[in-house]
């Protein structure tokens, strides 16, 4: 079984359905941290919107958030999720100005972790 996250009919993402829980439940506790809205609507029917706008603003707090902690166990948690979220931004047409930091090595090291998990995100 599988789930699929997307744009209107552009399927972005289509994980098994126990990798697809997790990401959720992770946006779901990410958003507290940030106070904003993660734009991913509820899975229903096997299927999660993502209001490109929302989610956007949602992964460019995360990235700026990431870049600026000196907390070594935060940076880990956050890590994982936001690569993968930066490719659904990225799959989904949205911008991440937060991305366009020149010599950040944290967020170096995002954008060559978001594309490995590109390669192995099945759509």
């Amino acid at each position: 079984m599988s789930q699929y996250f997307q744009v209107g009919e552009r399927v972005l993402w289509n994980p098994a359905t126990g990798v697809a829980q997790v990401f959720l439940r992770a946006a779901e506790s990410f958003a507290a941290l940030t106070g904003l809205p993660s734009g991913l609507g509820p899975m229903q029917a096997d299927e999660c919107e993502i209001d490109i706008e929302v989610f956007s603003t949602f992964v460019d707090a995360l990235i700026r958030r990431y870049a600026r902690s000196n907390h070594v166990i935060l940076r880990s948690l956050m890590e994982g999720f936001t690569a993968t979220a930066i490719v659904l931004v990225n799959r989904g047409g949205g911008r991440l100005p937060a991305l366009e930091t020149p010599n950040d090595p944290a967020i170096t090291a995002l954008t060559d972790l978001s594309q490995h998990h590109d390669r192995a995100m099945v759509t």
